[in-house]
């Protein structure tokens, strides 16, 4: 097997990176893909940095023993906490996902913008460095506490979720802004609750499209891009219930339980 066909590996806290999977996968379908979601563990976001380092680091090692030849941590909290001692650690690409702060302070005409996300990406050091660029742009930060444990249940419409979207969403409206930046893979899969919510004005930004096209990019630029014309495989492992993984990939895929 030679490496061009080798597969992309992707990690996250659960089942929130299939919402970046399937953006790679539409921009990139002869890629084969392993997905691992590491659900037993999650949510990253409220765990200290030490903790969330050693997750990804397993995850890592877990999909170079499957030959990866790049890895796209599918994760906010583990790509603002790991990913740079992952790059110096391991010998293989990454490719991390951050919250698009610059296209929606670059096009906001409220000058403010909205942002939900992880209480670990909130906190962390690769996040406070994103928001100093944009001092004249005010940020209205919020943690979507227990919006991915919801999703990880599969109460992704319960009353319990739209409650809590409406608390965390108000202050944003209020404040006027124009742009609500998602910073959580799993928050995607909230965009028609959250319209539902925001005034239409209201644009809603995540970092998927731009994750695929940073991943086809990279893997141009190694000279690992998969050339060939079929059509790529992926797997999904989970270590815990598959139910809720095979839901939100709409029954269309087989999901894998391992221990891991």
């Amino acid at each position: 097997m030679n490496n061009t066909t080798n597969p992309i590996g992707l990690f996250d806290s659960g089942v929130g990176g299939t919402s970046i999977w399937k953006e790679i996968h539409n921009l990139l379908p002869n890629e084969n893909t392993i997905y691992l979601a590491d659900s037993r563990n999650a949510p990253y976001g409220m765990r200290p940095k030490e903790e969330i380092l050693e997750l990804s680091c397993k995850n890592t090692e877990f999909l170079l023993e499957q030959n990866c030849k790049m890895i796209v941590v599918a994760c906010n909290t583990a790509t603002t906490n790991a990913i740079k001692e992952l790059r110096a650690k391991y010998d293989v690409p990454f490719i991390g996902i951050e919250p698009a702060i610059k296209p929606a302070a670059s096009f906001t005409k409220t000058q403010t913008i909205g942002i939900l996300a992880t209480k670990g990406t909130l906190n962390s050091e690769l996040f406070h460095k994103a928001v100093l660029n944009y001092k004249d742009i005010k940020i209205v930060e919020q943690v979507g506490h227990g919006l991915v444990k919801l999703i990880e249940e599969g109460s992704l419409e319960s009353a319990e979720m739209k409650e809590l979207l409406e608390t965390y969403l108000e202050p944003m409206i209020k404040a006027n802004i124009d742009y609500l930046v998602l910073g959580c893979s799993h928050y995607p899969y909230l965009i028609p609750q959250i319209k539902k919510i925001l005034p239409q004005s209201v644009k809603i930004i995540d970092s998927g499209e731009a994750v695929a096209k940073q991943t086809k990019n990279v893997l141009i630029y190694q000279d690992i891009l998969n050339t060939s014309s079929q059509r790529g495989y992926t797997t999904f492992y989970t270590n815990s219930n598959p139910a809720v993984l095979t839901n939100i990939l709409e029954n269309k895929y087989e999901v894998e339980e391992k221990d891991f």
